[in-house]
């Protein structure tokens, strides 16, 4: 069972040091300084609960790198993958316009490095700047797009474009081509059985798209991955993009 992680020993972080975040890159220089100060740098590690579904929000989270997923979770205690954060977003950003619950879980699934502000610093800016306020409002709007294609997606398409749909979001997130994950954690992800995953990287393997390792998958041909995948992740990944170009959801 997961449990929240605590807070972790961390040390301020400089102007400088912040750039990987695209959010944070998207501020102007004087609406980032609002921020600065109080964002402090740290390490993702995996298996890491960011947020637990309807406890407060402690801490808001911008990756610079690695993969969060937010889960679903069911009574039974399983949790099925409902959209994935990496440094193109932000994890309990809505409390910088006065969210105090988070809404679901997030948990680190891959680790990587990322700024983190209290809550209530980030409301302190926002009250101060537009551009900090839009920026809460845009990827808001954006989140919710990704829940509801990837409900859409769980929904209606196959497993094999689920699978490849998840592979090439998780290696938007990283450096190269290994993605460290293991099949029965991706079957758990995708609320499948195991055996499922297993016959559908053979036959991936078998066509040289991807090569399966023990606890890790190594992406060989991007392009044919793509084709395999559902236009599901296009979709996500169009979204991320103007996000970060600031064209969806500006607040008036």
């Amino acid at each position: 069972m997961y449990e929240l992680s605590a807070p972790p020993r961390i040390a301020d972080i400089s102007v400088s040091a912040v750039g990987r975040n695209r959010l944070l890159t998207g501020l102007p220089p004087a609406d980032f300084a609002l921020l600065a100060p109080h964002l402090a740098e740290t390490m993702l590690e995996r298996d890491a609960v960011l947020a637990e579904a309807a406890q407060p929000i402690k801490r808001v989270t911008f990756p610079h790198g690695g993969l969060v997923s937010l889960l679903g979770v069911l009574p039974d205690g399983n949790a099925v993958d409902t959209a994935t954060i990496g440094r193109e977003g932000a994890i309990g950003l809505s409390a910088g316009l006065g969210a105090q619950l988070a809404v679901s879980r997030a948990v680190v699934e891959l680790p990587g490095a990322a700024a983190q502000i209290s809550p209530a610093r980030l409301m302190e800016a926002a009250a101060q700047s537009k551009a900090v306020r839009d920026m809460i409002v845009r990827y808001g709007d954006a989140l919710l797009a990704q829940v509801q294609q990837s409900v859409v997606c769980n929904t209606v398409h196959h497993v094999q474009e689920r699978l490849c749909r998840w592979l090439l979001q998780a290696h938007d997130r990283i450096e190269g081509d290994t993605i460290p994950l293991t099949q029965e954690f991706l079957s758990g992800l995708l609320g499948v059985q195991r055996t499922t995953i297993t016959a559908i990287c053979r036959m991936l393997q078998a066509e040289g798209i991807i090569d399966v390792r023990r606890g890790r998958i190594f992406i060989r041909n991007l392009p044919a991955l793509t084709r395999k995948s559902c236009a599901c992740y296009g979709v996500v990944k169009r979204l991320n993009d103007q996000i970060c170009r600031g064209q969806i959801g500006l607040a008036q």
